[in-house]
């Protein structure tokens, strides 16, 4: 044995500090974006962000994206990311943007509830003549309540957890409980406190001013709800004697009650999105441009970078780099979103001329031929990626999707098709709802070949109930 030298060629991939943070945040939310932003301006003092007005020197990348460390000596220049179209702007509000101050069609269409359920049920209580004793009860009762306003724990069950004093015995225990929910239930919103959907429109009916379809409406609740839930229509007027007309009367007084009082004084759960992309067309051409509003300025700080230009061996030659490469990577990151949107775009004409009818099958692979990109980047690109058009704010993935043969030897899109079963159930007889095996048949006179049960879950897809549930008088 013997030491010996020898040479090896072998390719592989080294993905430099650089590049690795490029795939990082090409994959970030623009929210998660903000936050990665936010932890960089915190750890590095060169960076920071570019307010509206201001003069400072800032750095960007140019186009070509040039792999070469850039010299610290030179300075930096001035960076201006896309700003926001004002025609675009009064297509398609977004964002903060302005708003016509007499235009009040959508104002207080979404408020957040200013009172819980709770404090709406003790301010009402506070105004009784109750007891001390009756009202500690009911308070009891109100704090036992679910955020749909039911009591959905047993009265036997609550027992334990009464103190002791409230009674000699569990029978009496249960007897005051039993008269602090009828309390209870007398307050506003009716139907709180009830146990059951049953109780609760029960409740809500006897609340109302007696008509003519009211005592049928209670006996359809009490005796028949489930069969109602079922629309065994022909089951309940047999029972109930009934024509028609008084079914579907009462049923329509049914329909207005509310099962779930409690739901109104529940915080809404708004969730905003901010496009990353805005759609619109010009001269007949649909183009893809970014939002400025969802672009963060960077810049590099003039102070800081004057004082590096003195002092060479200053040890914020490092953070400098990095703030470069946070600008040049986040730029690139929106150059690449628009790159790939564009490309959906042009694919997807037919679907922002016609809507989703007019949807055409796609997948990654045929965007990432396209620019010259790897699936894996597409796929990036994509997720938690909005864009907003005349036809309302999608993510990029809504683009993508399956498809099914049609006769002629192409494809149709899986979204296509749902907006056609859409179409096909609202324009259907009420009296006579089209089953999934009707409407695969349709769908084959169009030249869509399409199976019973892939409809099935198309329409479950798109919340649609089946054929029974559909069913009205």
């Amino acid at each position: 044995m013997k030491q010996t030298l020898q040479i090896k060629l072998s390719p592989h991939l080294a993905l430099t500090p650089q590049l690795q943070q490029s795939i990082r945040l090409l994959q970030l939310s623009t929210l998660e974006l903000n936050q990665e932003i936010e932890q960089f301006l915190h750890d590095n003092p060169l960076l920071e962000r570019e307010e509206q007005g201001d003069d400072g020197a800032t750095f960007v990348p140019t186009q070509e994206h040039q792999t070469t460390t850039p010299d610290p000596e030179t300075i930096p220049e001035p960076f201006t990311t896309h700003e926001a179209d004002p025609v675009w702007e009064d297509a398609i509000p977004y964002g903060n943007g302005n708003r016509d101050p007499d235009d009040d069609s959508d104002a207080g269409t979404i408020q957040a509830a200013t009172t819980s359920l709770r404090d709406h049920l003790l301010h009402q209580l506070a105004l009784t003549q109750l007891a001390s004793r009756d009202r500690a009860l009911v308070c009891f009762l109100i704090e036992a309540l679910d955020e749909d306003g039911y009591l959905a724990q047993a009265l036997d069950d609550l027992l334990d957890l009464l103190p002791q004093e409230c009674g000699d015995s569990d029978e009496e225990k249960l007897e005051e409980l039993q008269i602090a929910l009828r309390h209870l239930q007398s307050l506003d919103p009716p139907g709180v406190g009830a146990r059951n959907p049953r109780e609760c429109l029960d409740l809500q009916l006897c609340n109302l001013v007696p008509g003519p379809e009211h005592g049928l409406a209670l006996l359809i609740v009490r005796d028949h709800l489930d069969h109602l839930a079922t629309r065994d229509f022909a089951r309940i007027k047999k029972s109930l004697n009934c024509s028609d007309t008084e079914l579907r009367d009462a049923h329509a007084l049914i329909r207005s009650l509310n099962p779930r009082p409690g739901a109104i004084f529940a915080a809404p759960d708004t969730r905003y999105v901010v496009p990353d992309v805005m759609v619109r067309k010009l001269r007949g051409t649909w183009t893809v441009s970014l939002n400025g509003e969802a672009m963060p300025r960077l810049r590099i700080n003039r102070l800081y970078a004057q004082i590096l230009r003195q002092n060479r061996g200053s040890g914020l030659t490092s953070q400098l780099q990095e703030a470069k490469w946070l600008i040049k990577n986040v730029q690139q990151r929106f150059d690449t979103i628009q790159r790939v949107s564009q490309a959906i775009v042009d694919r997807q004409i037919a679907f922002f001329d016609h809507g989703e009818v007019a949807m055409r099958p796609l997948t990654l692979r045929e965007i990432a031929d396209t620019l010259d990109l790897h699936e894996s980047t597409i796929s990036r690109v994509t997720t938690q990626k909005y864009l907003a058009s005349p036809r309302g704010i999608h993510e990029l993935k809504y683009f993508f999707g399956s498809h099914v043969a049609t006769d002629s030897g192409g494809a149709a899109s899986s979204t296509a098709i749902r907006a056609l079963i859409r179409q096909l159930i609202s324009a259907e007889d009420g009296k006579k709802p089209l089953s999934d095996s009707r409407i695969a048949e349709i769908l084959g006179d169009q030249g869509i070949v399409v199976a019973r049960r892939t409809v099935a879950k198309y329409r479950e897809s798109v919340n649609i109930p089946p054929v029974n549930l559909r069913k009205t008088l």
